[in-house]
């Protein structure tokens, strides 16, 4: 790995920090419809330097942890962990995540250079079960109860806001839902 300061993290350098957001909204299945649960969660992306891959392809990674509590009852309801990379050459933005459920994503996308005002950037990754590059694992038991089909993730950031909307299909209860989570955070 490089020195930090000598890394060219493309659209992923607006992420890099801690965020706090008291705005989500979290649309989660239930077995007779849907849940709505309005939350706060606090993101921290810690820049990390560059990885090479097969002495061929260079990643400037970020690592980062979500942690996601319920309004209600200022429960913790969702941690996450994983890394976001940004190939430069590639043009390419990758999204691994992990969630205490079974459940692991390499979700991908290419970065188009879709800057916004106020020098903002919008990325957008996506994942399906059988996606032939961006896909989903997940364990035996969730395969069977809780399969997730799809993720989507688009993630705004600039002058010192993040905005993000995410979609993950899941096959539960016998039915398809759509379990949505979206959020306005702040830098701090």
């Amino acid at each position: 790995m490089n020195d930090k300061a000598d890394i060219d993290y493309g659209p992923l350098e607006e992420l890099i920090g801690v965020w706090k957001g008291d705005k989500g909204l979290d649309v989660a299945p239930e077995p007779d419809g849907s849940e709505n649960n309005p939350y706060y969660e606090t993101i921290t992306f810690t820049a990390i330097g560059d990885v090479t891959n097969a002495e061929a392809q260079v990643l400037s990674a970020l690592h980062y942890r979500q942690i996601v509590k319920r309004k209600s009852n200022d429960e913790v309801f969702h941690d996450e962990t994983g890394y976001w990379m940004w190939d430069p050459v590639g043009k390419l933005v990758m999204h691994s995540l992990t969630i205490p459920r079974g459940v692991c994503v390499l979700a991908g996308g290419k970065y188009t250079g879709n800057n916004n005002t106020a020098g903002s950037v919008t990325i957008e990754v996506a994942a399906h079960v059988d996606d032939r590059d961006w896909k989903i694992i997940q364990s035996p038991f969730m395969q069977e109860m809780a399969r997730t089909t799809e993720f989507r993730h688009t993630i705004t950031a600039g002058g010192g806001k993040l905005t993000y909307a995410e979609t993950t299909i899941v096959d539960i209860y016998g039915k398809v839902f759509e379990h949505t989570d979206n959020n306005e955070l702040l830098r701090q």
